[in-house]
C-alpha cells in the first residue's frame, strides 16, 4: 500500500491550483441584456472548473444541477463581477451555465469616507 508524502500532497495541491486558475481564467461573461426590471448575464463556467465546485453547492437529489448560489459562494468558485449580481436561475440540462440578474436601476452603495485626524 502507498502512502503519500508530504511533498507529494503539497505537489498535489499546487497543480490543483494551477488548474482551477487556468479554468477561472476561461470561465464566459455574456453581455449584459435587459428588461424594464432587471438586467441580465449569463456565466458559462468551464465544464472542468464545474467538476471542482463542492458537492454541497449542489441540488440534493443527485441531478448534477446546480442549486442557487449565494453571493460568497458564486465569488468562491471564482466568478467575478460588480456588486449588486443575484444567481436566480440554474438551466438544468446545462449546469454549468449560471443566470444572473440585478435591478436595472442598481447602483452600488458608496464607501464611507473618513475625516483624517490631524493633530495640530
Amino acid at each position: 500500500m502507498a502512502t503519500t508524502t508530504a511533498a507529494q500532497q503539497a505537489a498535489q495541491q499546487k497543480e490543483m491550483a494551477r488548474k482551477l486558475e487556468e479554468y477561472i481564467e476561461k470561465i464566459h461573461y455574456s453581455d449584459r441584456y435587459s428588461d424594464d426590471e432587471y438586467e441580465y448575464r449569463h456565466v458559462i463556467l468551464p465544464k472542468q472548473l464545474l467538476k471542482m465546485v463542492p458537492k454541497e453547492y449542489f441540488n440534493p437529489d443527485d441531478s448534477g444541477v446546480l442549486r442557487l448560489l449565494t453571493e460568497p459562494e458564486w465569488r468562491g468558485i471564482g466568478i467575478t463581477q460588480s456588486l449588486g449580481w443575484e444567481h436566480y436561475e440554474v438551466h438544468a440540462p446545462e449546469p454549468h451555465v449560471l443566470l444572473f440578474r440585478r435591478a436595472k436601476n442598481f447602483v452600488a452603495p458608496t464607501q464611507p469616507r473618513f475625516k483624517e485626524n490631524r493633530r495640530k
